[in-house]
């Protein structure tokens, strides 16, 4: 499902128009980002966590010769840890 399916579905579930299902998806979208990048923690119970953590820096091999030793800078990464309702739903 892309962003304009889901839009779509939004708009029949939550029988809003277009404009305004896609007005929620970019405001929960934004709202997740800026959380983020402020070292915040999103979390929507039963659903999940959304958390930011920093990939620390590391030693690497260059692909194109692989003789060459790099180093990998750090980077902060998005993760998402699954809620107990959404883990029991897959698994059924």
């Amino acid at each position: 499902m892309n962003k304009a399916e889901l839009i779509i579905k939004i708009q029949e579930e939550a029988e809003v128009s277009k404009k305004q299902a896609e007005a929620m998806i970019d405001t929960f979208t934004n709202t997740v980002i800026k959380q983020l990048k402020d070292d915040k923690e999103v979390t929507i119970a039963g659903f999940g966590t959304f958390l930011s953590r920093i990939r620390y820096a590391r030693g690497g091999v260059n692909p194109q010769k692989p003789s060459e030793r790099i180093t990998i800078p750090e980077v902060r990464v998005a993760k998402f840890k699954t809620g107990k309702r959404l883990r029991d739903e897959l698994k059924s």
